[in-house]
């Protein structure tokens, strides 16, 4: 198929980006040899995701790089541009939280997340694999020092002042030894170092004992066990000087199985797993985890990889230390990652494989139904406010799986009244950027209602001149989605029981939420003209009447109707009530 553009490959390093069909680019690889790592995909035997993927290639095309670290920077800036569906894309990953113990002149303890652009990274613990362990390290420390609690000084004693859990930093004077002990310990505890705390807590609990507070002293009892179950959990490497990232892996069955082991102050401080279906070569997919993770994530002083792992191209992209470990106790630490790999790669493969099973029957059955190939998904639902101020919502779904970096909100023009309306121009405007090449174009677009909305959403396609499978999901008179509406409007029931129902479902719901969370959101961002805007009756100058009386949302929440009345014609005052008490 291939043949003769293969042979024209030179064989030098550069970044490679397979297309399907429709020209979008679904796969981005790199390669120290291009003809080499190219002939690979076409000449040997290839299976799961990477068998997918051949299926899928129109074409190819190669850029060529001086050396293979110009190869993996262009691999790495065109998977950011393109998101192409066979790389592994970790967009939609939260970032691990951190515990901020805040450098000003009353501390503050609290858990954070996307700390990449924070200007000071000194005053952050972790990462916390789990985001429990972290509040509870910061309520356990909240409750034994009486650090202050709210992000603004307050002008009066707050509860925590009054339980002993606060020193009354808005009124009194704080000792400056005090809080420099404070400083000191619960640093030193976050490093690792839980001696303080544990003598502090033992003291608490025999006092609370000795004054008979028996269920003070059994709090603090508590709190000592859990201390010591962490630290039991922990395994102590080296030296306190030590803080590093360790990656490892485990394949099997084109499932790659990745732990990371975070070190921090010599102490396994906590871990993370990751299981991927990947494309291509295994070392390759697992240097793009490495290099796309820390697009997120804090870098250490130094990160310890696997043979497989080319040390010098990751270090040299990352601007870090990386190395690989030859014996010792971090050889024994990368064993250690690569066993909990793989005991955690078996556990899930059975469910990965069924789950994979399932969803490959579903997405078959609704190929067939709309007669081609169904991938990616756009769906699509609106969200009003009494009938006006619509919003519109979309989401996305390749073989079944959201892909949130590629979801859509719209506001939709405030003189649209009714769902048409609004579906029409939500569509027209997504569609419109398709026809200009400024998005993806979907397998296959799913709206919510029946032979009306589809002919609506048939209308836009062929306004714009576009051929792309079309469905609507109809509701019965329980309000259950029972019917697909086919582009040329024939019904074919859903069955209750079967996983293609559930998981147009799980999509029905999603797009949903989303719509209404978006409309949530704008109430919700601070904007009190844009919240009012929202409900009918209110123009500019009622707009500017009410933001002269009440000044702020709280206030205007806080109202009667009879204040509100004051402003506005009644029936509106109930209207808006309404919605401010429903959202």
């Amino acid at each position: 198929m291939f043949k003769e553009k293969l042979a024209l490959v030179p064989e030098l390093p550069g970044s490679y980006q397979m297309k399907d069909k429709d020209g979008n680019i679904i796969y981005v690889g790199k390669a120290k040899n291009l003809k080499r790592r190219l002939r690979s995909y076409f000449t040997r035997q290839v299976t799961g995701k990477t068998k997918k993927l051949v299926s899928e290639i129109a074409t190819f095309e190669y850029i060529v790089t001086k050396s293979e670290l110009e190869s993996l920077i262009l691999e790495i800036t065109l998977i950011k541009k393109y998101n192409p569906k066979y790389n592994i894309l970790l967009k939609d990953d939260k970032s691990y939280p951190y515990i901020e113990f805040t450098k000003d002149k009353y501390p503050l303890l609290r858990v954070v997340r996307n700390v990449k652009n924070k200007k000071n990274k000194n005053n952050l613990y972790g990462p916390f694999p789990n985001v429990g362990s972290a509040r509870r390290t910061v309520e356990m420390l909240n409750r034994i020092y009486p650090l202050r609690k709210c992000e603004n000084l307050k002008k009066d004693y707050c509860l925590y002042y009054h339980i002993g859990e606060c020193l009354g930093y808005c009124k009194n004077q704080v000792d400056e030894e005090k809080l420099e002990t404070m400083r000191r310990e619960i640093t030193a505890f976050l490093n690792g170092d839980a001696e303080f705390i544990l003598k502090k807590l033992e003291d608490n609990m025999n006092d609370a004992s000795s004054k008979m507070n028996f269920e003070k002293a059994l709090e603090y009892k508590k709190m000592i066990d859990d201390i010591k179950i962490t630290l039991k959990d922990q395994i102590i490497v080296l030296n306190k000087d030590i803080n590093l990232d360790l990656f490892n892996y485990y394949e099997e069955e084109n499932y790659l199985s990745i732990q990371v082991f975070f070190i921090r102050s010599g102490t396994l401080f906590g871990r993370s797993k990751k299981i991927l279906n990947y494309t291509g070569e295994v070392s390759e997919a697992f240097l793009e985890y490495i290099i796309r993770f820390y697009e997120r994530e804090i870098l250490p002083k130094e990160i310890l990889v696997p043979d497989s792992v080319d040390p010098l191209i990751l270090s040299n992209y990352l601007n870090i230390h990386v190395r690989v470990p030859q014996k010792g106790d971090m050889k024994k630490l990368m064993e250690l990652a690569r066993e909990n790999a793989s005991i955690a790669l078996k556990e899930e493969i059975k469910i990965l494989n069924q789950d994979e099973k399932v969803r490959q029957e579903a997405i078959l059955e609704l190929s067939n139904i709309v007669g081609g190939r169904v991938n990616r998904i756009e769906a699509f639902d609106n969200s009003h406010l009494f009938g006006t101020y619509y919003v519109g919502g979309m989401v996305v779904f390749e073989d079944f799986l959201p892909v949130k970096n590629d979801y859509r909100k719209y506001k939709i023009d405030a003189a649209v009244k009714d769902d048409l309306k609004a579906m029409r121009e939500v569509l027209y405007r997504r569609y419109y950027k398709v026809l200009m090449g400024e998005a993806r174009k979907p397998d296959l677009i799913i709206v919510d209602g029946g032979e009306t909305q589809v002919n609506v959403a048939k209308e836009i396609l062929e306004e714009l001149n576009l051929d792309i499978n079309l469905i609507g999901l109809k509701k019965n008179d329980k309000h259950r989605t029972s019917t697909i509406i086919t582009k040329n409007l024939s019904e074919i029931e859903l069955d209750y029981h079967g996983h293609l129902f559930l998981f147009l479902s799980k999509i029905q719901e999603e797009v949903h939420r989303f719509a209404i969370t978006y409309h949530r959101q704008i109430k919700n961002k601070g904007s009190l003209a844009s919240i009012l805007e929202m409900i009918p009756g209110i123009g500019e100058k009622r707009r500017v009447e009410l933001l002269k009386k009440f000044s702020s949302l709280k206030k205007i929440k806080e109202a009667s109707i009879e204040e509100l009345s004051t402003v506005l014609p009644k029936e509106v005052a109930v209207e808006l009530k309404k919605y401010l008490e429903e959202n």
